[in-house]
């Protein structure tokens, strides 16, 4: 594995790591982050984008930057401009199994196996190298300061609201549609008056509480 240095200063060009790996003479470079670490139920998800030469939209950053409606509107753009996108994803089970450090990693490596051309190189939101075999880089705040993991989060961000939509006309009484399974006061609420359903991380504070003992 060839980790290029952790970058963790100053503010650059958004294309300025893509660029960077291009002058090193990586063909296809991949930005790569997810969305869902944090909530208290429903999957983590990952996304990884190769962008192409002719890739423009401007106003595209970081998906917690943008509205809901900008970032339905930058999601068909993106994939259809960039020149792959694959999205991968770790279900509950996956997380209280591994745990969500883990999990994430899993479903980023998923998401790259998913891509349509092979990368040569791995631009990655946080601190956490993947255990691939591809030169990567990880960029702390890498979602504001690489185009293609900024692209990486809308896609990722998209694919998991629709997913706790799909889950909000399963179970409504959670209200699923709204915090989309972050711990709000409306959601632990929930949790506190229906119990945890099968959608719920159970190693996490604000579930755990919640579940029934386990009688030998």
């Amino acid at each position: 594995m060839n980790n290029l240095k952790l970058f963790d200063k100053g503010d650059v060009s958004t294309l300025y790591f893509e660029e960077l790996a291009k002058r090193r003479g990586f063909d296809f470079v991949a930005g790569i982050d997810e969305a869902g670490r944090g909530p208290l139920a429903g999957p983590v998800v990952a996304a990884a984008v190769i962008l192409s030469d002719s890739f423009d939209l401007p106003g595209l950053t970081d998906s917690k930057k943008l509205t809901e409606k900008q970032r339905n509107r930058f999601y068909p753009q993106i994939r259809q401009q960039a020149t792959a996108v694959g999205i991968g994803v770790a279900s509950v089970l996956e997380i209280d199994k591994i745990n969500i450090l883990q999990a994430t990693l899993l479903a980023m490596q998923r998401a790259i196996s998913r891509l349509s051309q092979v990368p040569d190189h791995l631009l990655i939101d946080g601190m956490t190298p993947l255990p691939l075999q591809i030169s990567q880089q990880t960029i702390i705040k890498g979602d504001s300061r690489s185009l293609s993991i900024a692209a990486a989060s809308v896609i990722a961000k998209v694919v998991r609201d629709r997913i706790m939509y799909s889950f909000s006309k399963q179970l409504p009484v959670y209200g699923f549609a709204k915090h989309k399974g972050y711990g709000t006061r409306q959601h632990r609420q929930a949790i506190a008056q229906f119990g945890p359903s099968g959608l719920h991380r159970k190693t996490f504070s604000g579930v755990k509480e919640y579940l029934e003992p386990v009688v030998d």
